[in-house]
């Protein structure tokens, strides 16, 4: 018989999920874990990130191949797309993932339930299988992080077949001709890069006069720009008002965001990534009396309490930046908070990356933002065309921006589009959790020759002594 009673019981098998029981346990809880897949790692690791990294990976070196290498004397003849091959890719990726994660609730006995958890009373679940009699646990302390789910667009149902989904776009058996993303944030723009990287024609419709919500302007015009140097088009300032499939086609009724003549565009298959919302249907919140925002997420404090004594919410299900290192930290830092420990998060120091080519990165304010407080700012900016790595590997688009305090010289922003922007983000993320300086960074020695040295230079920039521009 398994346990049926526990010091921490966790909704969610996610990053946020996992982690959260993982660091409980670690922490002498007795711990369980509930989830309504078998696999455990939530929508990142089954069906989201990591999946997605892998397509973008193997169609970044398809691209590269076919089209890059003779610039570095590699002459690849007759490259040819093996589409099924690199479908198959995926799957063992995935795999050894999530088994890593199966692992680590092996190691540190949690204990794992399949099905779908429901909250009946204070410290009771209801554990749902697909098949089979539910049963209940209890739990002193339950944590939410049921994560999200995929945001409908009215008016266009999605199939999965011609009219696709996250989920479905990592999906397709054949390259479409032509491709319609609607929605030009990450998502979108991460699967609309795979598949015109194998040959799609894609086009990008985006209700917002720009791409990348919520990130720095001018790192999001830099990539607009880069993306349709590569063959990507874009419809800003749009809206889709219905769709009709056929067997081999969908039309779109698209009308400017602001008013005028509706027209219809087609494609073979239609991506709709608008964003997520919090999943919670199931949870049984109004009957124990968890309180909900006006948007649908949990409403939580700044310990990731809920309403209700003894039950917390992590996640995207509790709104912020849904990103799953942030549910990790979120998950690792709840923990801690039940055991009576001090528990603290910066958001302004949690990166957010998107893995295009050339990828994107931004960190804490955009220089957007710092206007809108009037807060008086210095802004150092370095290219990766001054950078000799960054020419050696053939890699110079892009910049680093780092926004500093005018007056204290405090990191308040930093901002990156260019090769290998998602790990270079990382040094800033230190600077800022130990509250460093733009001097910090500038004085802090970089090896030579190394990506890191426009880091460095944009240091120095905030000064006006960059030394190699």
């Amino acid at each position: 018989m398994a346990e049926t009673s526990f010091d921490l019981a966790v909704i969610g098998g996610g990053p946020g999920g996992y982690v959260a029981a993982i660091r409980g346990a670690q922490l002498g809880m007795k711990t369980a874990i509930v989830d309504i897949r078998d696999k455990l790692g939530g929508t990142c690791l089954n069906v989201g990130c990591i999946p997605s990294k892998a397509l973008l990976h193997t169609s970044h070196l398809y691209e590269a191949a076919a089209h890059e290498y003779a610039e570095f004397g590699i002459k690849a003849q007759k490259v040819a797309l093996d589409l099924k091959k690199m479908m198959e890719h995926k799957a063992p990726v995935v795999d050894a993932t999530v088994k890593g994660v199966d692992f680590l609730m092996n190691k540190n006995k949690i204990t794992k339930f399949v099905g779908t958890g429901s909250i009946t009373a204070k410290g009771e679940i209801t554990i749902t299988p697909a098949k089979g009699n539910p049963q209940k646990i209890k739990a002193t302390n339950i944590i939410i992080a049921t994560g999200s789910s995929v945001a409908p667009l009215p008016g266009v149902e999605m199939d999965e077949k011609r009219i696709v989904s996250s989920t479905g776009g990592l999906e397709l058996d054949t390259v479409p001709k032509e491709m319609i993303v609607v929605g030009a944030g990450v998502i979108g723009l991460e699967l609309g890069s795979v598949w015109r990287r194998l040959g799609a024609k894609v086009t990008v419709i985006e209700f917002l006069d720009h791409i990348l919500p919520g990130m720095d302007g001018e790192l999001a015009k830099q990539a607009q720009r880069l993306l349709k140097s590569q063959g990507m088009d874009f419809k800003l300032s749009s809206k889709v008002t219905g769709a009709k499939s056929t067997k081999t086609k969908v039309t779109l009724n698209v009308e400017p965001v602001s008013g005028g003549k509706a027209e219809q565009v087609s494609a073979d298959i239609v991506l709709v990534a608008i964003g997520r919302r919090p999943y919670t249907e199931g949870l049984g919140l109004e009957k124990v009396g968890v309180v909900l925002t006006d948007r649908g997420f949990i409403k939580v404090d700044d310990h990731f309490r809920t309403s209700v004594e003894g039950i917390y919410a992590i996640g995207d299900v509790i709104g912020g930046a849904m990103l799953a290192h942030k549910a990790e930290e979120e998950g690792s830092v709840v923990a801690e908070i039940i055991d009576g420990q001090a528990g603290h998060i910066d958001y302004d120091a949690m990166p957010a990356i998107v893995y295009t080519h050339p990828e994107i990165a931004g960190l804490g304010k955009t220089e957007e933002q710092l206007k809108k407080d009037a807060v008086e700012y210095s802004v150092g900016k370095f290219p990766f065309t001054a950078n000799a790595r960054a020419r050696a590997m053939g890699e110079t688009d892009g910049f680093v921006k780092i926004l500093a305090d005018a007056h204290s010289d405090e990191i308040l922003g930093v901002h990156i589009i260019g090769p290998q922007a998602g790990d270079l983000i990382q040094e800033a993320v230190i600077a800022m959790e130990f509250g460093g300086s733009a001097e910090d960074v500038a004085r802090s020695c970089h090896g030579h020759p190394g990506l890191s040295e426009v880091v460095k230079e944009a240091a120095l920039a905030v000064g006006k002594r960059a030394l190699h521009i």
